[in-house]
């Protein structure tokens, strides 16, 4: 019997889409505080219902290890959006040997799934998804991160713009650690706080950011008891993303967020998307915002509270 297993979910399927099980444990990397899906003993699951991520590698990543901890005859509800992997779903949940009942409601797909006895492919999935060394970048990272197997072009900018910093400091939204490397070839930086809200993110951070001055929170850097205050600096390459769809206000809250952790005469540097309206908020929350990099359909501002 597997009704007497604990209950799985990842991530924040709509309530009217799917309805999860009472006391289902969040396994989701992308909600702080979260068990992760990959440390679950194989079988451990008598039911998960995930709301798949878009990318192909990460997907079935997470289907993979999704199919590893739910016993023999377990339930897997799988959903995303139709033009976010949702029309793959079907054959991927296939290609792992299982019979598949789908269904379709408000543009997504709903696939529903009793994990077989032997399931197919597993452990390749797992390792195309997995932490990796990445030779191009000389960087740890792994699929489904921002700009995972690349130095996106506007953290690019920013670097070529950053000044030596000195003082304590943070990385809101860290990613990999890119820009906290940088931060950190400055003898004068005393401590830097690097903030993601995805556990991956961290796990990689920590690999790439090999320095005692460093510290790594998996927290969501919106929330006031994430960052330190009374900081000498802040820097970031904000999301504006939410669940596959841009969120401008995500951005303009951290920059909200940047000012209120920052001392007076403390710095912010910023790089965002061209088209990213941020100018206003800077002038709110900053005595003084200067521009001092764009290219390539991006900016970089530095912010003086």
């Amino acid at each position: 019997m597997t009704d007497a297993i604990p209950a799985g979910v990842w991530g924040h399927p709509p309530a009217d889409l799917v309805a999860l099980p009472d006391g289902a444990r969040q396994l989701s990397p992308l909600i702080p505080g979260s068990a992760a899906l990959e440390e679950l003993a194989p079988g451990h699951l008598g039911s998960l219902t995930i709301l798949a991520p878009p990318g192909t590698l990460e997907r079935r990543h997470a289907l993979a290890h999704a199919l590893r901890a739910l016993a023999p005859g377990g339930a897997l509800t799988a959903l995303a959006p139709k033009d976010k992997g949702g029309a793959r779903l079907r054959r991927e949940l296939a290609g792992f040997g299982c019979a598949v009942d789908e269904t379709a409601r408000r543009h997504h797909r709903i696939c529903r799934v009793r994990r077989p006895a032997e399931p197919a492919g597993l452990e390749a999935a797992i390792d195309e998804g997995a932490p990796r060394l990445l030779a191009e970048t000389g960087l740890w990272s792994q699929p489904g991160l921002f700009a995972w197997n690349r130095i996106d072009p506007g953290t690019a900018l920013l670097l070529g713009a950053l000044p030596a910093l000195a003082g304590r400091g943070a990385d809101l939204g860290c990613g990999l650690g890119v820009i906290a490397r940088a931060v950190l070839a400055s003898p004068g930086v005393e401590a830097l706080a690097l903030v993601d809200i995805d556990r991956r993110a961290v796990a990689a951070a920590r690999r790439n950011v090999a320095d005692a001055r460093a510290a790594f929170a998996w927290a969501d850097a919106r929330d006031a008891d994430a960052v330190p205050d009374r900081l000498d600096f802040v820097v970031m390459n904000p999301p504006f993303h939410d669940g596959g769809a841009e969120d401008q206000a995500l951005g303009q809250a951290f920059i909200r967020r940047a000012a209120g952790a920052l001392r007076p005469g403390g710095t912010l540097w910023l790089t965002a998307n061209a088209h990213l309206p941020y100018e206003a908020v800077l002038s709110e929350a900053f005595r003084q915002v200067t521009p001092r990099a764009a290219s390539g359909g991006f900016k970089v501002f530095e912010a003086r509270r």
